[in-house]
């Protein structure tokens, strides 16, 4: 699965432990505000932020710094119509001069580390400030944080904290901006960290998917109400997540396995970001079923504003899924969009086997070749992971 972000709250909790920090910090909901916000010290100055993964939230006035209780309490009745989850924290006085910047991706052959002595809600101002290295293994180049602990005057221990923790606890991402460091110690104003959501089972609780908030899991969209009300009547298996509504790669896959192996391939390659959404169907599903299911992903498809994009209909080889029935389902889909489908310039990509996969494969190449869509249709005579190389080929030569 793709990269999921969480809480800010659950991000300073989880990296606490590794930097022996001793700022203090809570979470607030609106079904319990009350009680949370006794928490508070009625004499102690706050920072109080929405807590909902999203960016710039100080320009977008998500963020209210240095008030007391009282003010904390009304930020957060004023903005919970649209808002549940809520972070507060000890307000750090400091100055502009000690923000600094830092970040870590992971990518496939390593993390790359951006830096710099300047930071805070303007680092977009100083771009040409920003510093890159790239680090493949932590234990064999500390000459590099040596490197980046100078620039950032923070020390070597903390440093080796954050990376402990971001390989710990699996993080594909970390920014912290600002990053405030002064004689008494290095604090963490501002976190964003996103996760490897396939590795809940290896951090052993120390979160989990309730901790996961983004942008667009604030609410239900129309198409993920459908999936799962058609999960709920039938005998097979449904299920839809949304990712970015505008992202340029969209899966319609089939089979637990073969459904993590393709979408951590599109991740593993760089493009974790351009996934529109995870999900997968089992179960031997009829062809009305599978219509239903393929109509919800092409819905969101057609709707994603990237200037190109590709479907990738794929699955290991099935021991009891019809090929050929859940091929007709997928085409009738696709049939009843083919002018929008072929007016965007949609791509589509297969690899699939099973039963009757000769029949079933057949429908779809005819589909692509009658409607002279873009697209290749495979069997199991090729890698799984072959229809994500072509899709991310495709989306990187015509974007």
């Amino acid at each position: 699965m793709a990269r999921k972000r969480i809480t800010e709250f659950t991000a300073k909790k989880l990296l606490k432990p590794h930097l022996n920090s001793t700022t203090n910090f809570f979470s607030v909901s609106t079904e319990t505000v009350e009680n949370d916000i006794n928490q508070l010290s009625g004499t102690d100055f706050y920072v109080v932020k929405v807590d909902q993964g999203i960016k710039g939230r100080m320009k977008k006035g998500l963020v209210m710094v240095n008030v007391q209780k009282k003010a904390v309490k009304k930020f957060i009745q004023d903005n919970s119509k649209n808002f549940s989850n809520f972070f507060v924290e000890e307000y750090i006085p400091h100055s502009l001069e000690q923000e600094n910047f830092l970040s870590l991706e992971r990518t496939s052959n390593g993390v790359e580390v951006y830096y710099s002595n300047m930071g805070g809600i303007n680092i977009e101002e100083h771009k040409n400030k920003i510093k890159k290295l790239f680090i493949q293994a932590v234990a064999h180049e500390q000459s590099k944080l040596e490197e980046i602990a100078r620039e950032l005057k923070v020390s070597m221990e903390f440093l080796n904290g954050v990376f402990q923790a971001f390989d710990e606890l699996y993080f594909s991402f970390l920014e912290i901006n600002p990053l405030v460091v002064n004689r008494k110690e290095n604090y963490i104003i501002d976190l964003a960290v996103e996760v490897d959501s396939t590795a809940e089972f290896f951090v052993k609780g120390a979160w989990r998917r309730d901790d996961f908030i983004d942008k667009y899991s604030i609410r239900n969209r129309e198409e993920e109400i459908t999936v799962s009300k058609l999960a709920n009547e039938s005998q097979a298996a449904f299920s839809l997540q949304l990712l970015n509504e505008d992202g340029a790669i969209f899966l319609l896959l089939s089979g637990g396995g073969a459904s993590l192996v393709i979408a951590d391939e599109v991740y593993n390659l760089g493009h974790g970001r351009d996934l529109g959404n995870y999900g997968e169907f089992s179960g031997n599903p009829n062809a009305e079923e599978t219509y239903i299911y393929t109509k919800a992903i092409v819905s969101v498809l057609l709707r994603s504003k990237a200037k190109k994009k590709a479907l990738l209909i794929g699955g290991g080889v099935a021991n009891f899924t019809d090929i050929r029935i859940t091929s007709m389902g997928i085409v009738k889909a696709l049939e009843e969009q083919r002018v929008r489908l072929k007016k965007q310039g949609i791509a589509i990509f297969v690899r699939r086997g099973g039963p009757h996969q000769e029949e079933g494969l057949s429908l779809v190449r005819t589909f692509i070749k009658t409607n002279s869509i873009n697209g290749l249709v495979f069997g199991p005579e090729t890698v799984l992971t072959e229809i994500v190389r072509r899709g991310i080929d495709f989306i990187k030569i015509t974007n």
